[in-house]
């Protein structure tokens, strides 16, 4: 079980760091790499292609701007894909991404977290690879008991 968290620029790591650094506290190997769509479409065509014959489970794709990573990875790969939008300097305040990502033509899914969300990109993968690793579903269930003890603790330290 492993997932790689791709980026479409190393400008967007500093955002993807959130999906590596949930991954690691599930356990769960990661592989990081840069792939851009524009930029290197011949790297990008190699790992969607063949992603899976290497162990991979679950993609994570984070881009900006014109945000055609995730989409044209889900168009090649068989393995599930979700998509990070990066708002980044080249954005119109993330919405370009977050659509560009979103509105993916029928048989084509991407699966897609908030703007910045990678940290939500990576619980995601995990519930999909918990959903057959009874281990990682374990650890899944007690990150969320500890969500709802901390709030449950918020709220008695108000009063």
């Amino acid at each position: 079980m492993k997932v790689a968290v791709i980026m479409g620029s190393i400008s967007d790591m500093p955002v993807m760091q959130d999906a590596i650094n949930i991954l690691k506290e599930f356990g769960i190997e990661t592989e990081v790499d840069i792939v851009s769509a524009h930029r290197t479409p011949e790297k990008l065509f190699d790992f969607s292609n063949n992603a899976h014959t290497r162990g991979i489970s679950v993609i994570i794709a984070g881009a900006g701007g014109a945000a055609h990573l995730p989409g044209m990875v889900a168009s090649m790969s068989p393995l599930p894909v979700i998509g990070v939008p990066v708002k980044s300097s080249n954005s119109i305040d993330g919405w370009d991404s977050v659509l560009s990502i979103l509105q993916m033509p029928g048989g084509v899914p991407v699966a897609t977290v908030a703007l910045n969300g990678a940290k939500n990109a990576g619980i995601l993968a995990a519930q999909i690879i918990g959903s057959a690793n009874a281990d990682v579903l374990n650890k899944i269930i007690a990150y969320k008991l500890s969500l709802k003890e901390a709030v449950i603790k918020a709220s008695e330290s108000l009063k």
